[in-house]
């Protein structure tokens, strides 16, 4: 979380960096600057604007073509520039055009505007990689900063004063932003399939993916952070083309939620409690004699550590869990 800067041992300006990005409602942008490591100082405003020191009024009037943004100050030896880039691109909805959240008008564009070379080659190389892993048109603006006018006092820490107030940002991604930004490399190093998967949750095809008929000893663990989260003793084939497990290790690695996505069915989604990915569905149709559970996983989500390595990639303790064949339906 943003922290005053030591009165007795304060970094020096020179060694703090300065980025502009504008990413809807600049209230909870704000509060997730605030919330990541290595972020110093953060000061909401208005960039771009036609008009001098515009009014939030004349803001949202459309008058002034500006956008909420938010300047950020930050340690680069904590929280690199690229570090901060792929999270910013990671929190906002980078293919919506003037819309964040229920939010819409050209003030709540995206953008990242820059102010010197260095941050306009990190801010294009990012934006094209996630065009690639996404496999989407990114509508996110990559702009030299014209101007950055500050916003009312009202609007400055507007989430710290009134925690309860709008935030067009989920309250879990904002307390979980210090443990995403020591995964969000990783993320980006994903292959297209397991990024679309997990992040954007996307189905991989039936029956030709990696471990739907992978049935070796071993444990499945969460592709970003490594979470242990199924063992090879409560899989099973179900026949439906995707890897089938009875039930997860802990029940308290995977996290339910209401998915509506289909119009003739509501499904129970299941995320990885630690990463928050995407991993796939649990029904009620699963064999009885494993508890009448069928965990439907993607195996682009999953990573399979066989039972002759767990011990040198740091899972022996699960070791034990192999041990158990009293599985029928394997």
């Amino acid at each position: 979380m943003a922290q005053p800067i030591n009165s007795v041992t304060p970094i020096p300006s020179s060694s703090l960096s300065t980025a502009y990005m504008a990413g809807g409602c600049f209230w909870g942008i704000e509060r997730y600057f605030q919330a990541l490591d290595g972020v110093i100082d953060t000061q909401v405003g208005y960039a771009q604007s036609k008009l001098p020191n515009p009014s939030y009024e004349q803001v949202c009037s459309g008058t002034t073509d500006a956008a909420e943004t938010v300047r950020v100050e930050f340690d680069p030896q904590v929280l690199p520039l690229r570090t901060l880039t792929l999270l910013f691109l990671d929190v906002i909805d980078p293919f919506s055009i003037d819309r964040q959240g229920h939010d819409e008008g050209r003030q709540y564009r995206t953008g990242m505007f820059f102010t010197n070379d260095d941050q306009h080659s990190c801010y294009l190389k990012a934006k094209d990689e996630l065009t690639k892993l996404s496999g989407k048109r990114v509508e996110v603006l990559v702009e030299g900063l014209r101007n950055f006018y500050p916003a009312e006092k009202v609007h400055q820490d507007y989430l710290m004063k009134n925690p309860s107030g709008y935030c067009h940002i989920p309250i879990t991604k904002i307390a979980k932003a210090p443990q995403r930004q020591t995964m969000i490399e990783r993320i980006w190093q994903l292959s297209p399939e397991q990024y679309q998967v997990s992040q954007l949750s996307a189905t991989e095809r039936p029956f030709i993916n990696a471990y739907d008929q992978t049935f070796a000893d071993g444990i499945y663990v969460d592709v970003v952070s490594g979470q242990p989260l199924f063992a090879s003793t409560d899989k099973f084939d179900s026949g439906c083309g995707w890897p089938a497990f009875s039930k997860p290790i802990q029940s308290d690695s995977l996290t339910a939620h209401k998915d509506l996505s289909l119009s003739s069915q509501t499904r129970v989604e299941v995320r990885s409690a630690e990463s928050g990915i995407h991993l796939g569905h649990v029904f009620d149709d699963g064999p009885a004699a494993g508890g009448g559970l069928r965990y439907c996983i993607n195996s682009a989500s999953l990573r399979f550590i066989p039972r002759a390595d767990m011990e040198q990639e740091g899972y022996a303790e699960h070791l034990p869990l192999l041990d158990n064949e009293d599985n029928p339906e394997r």
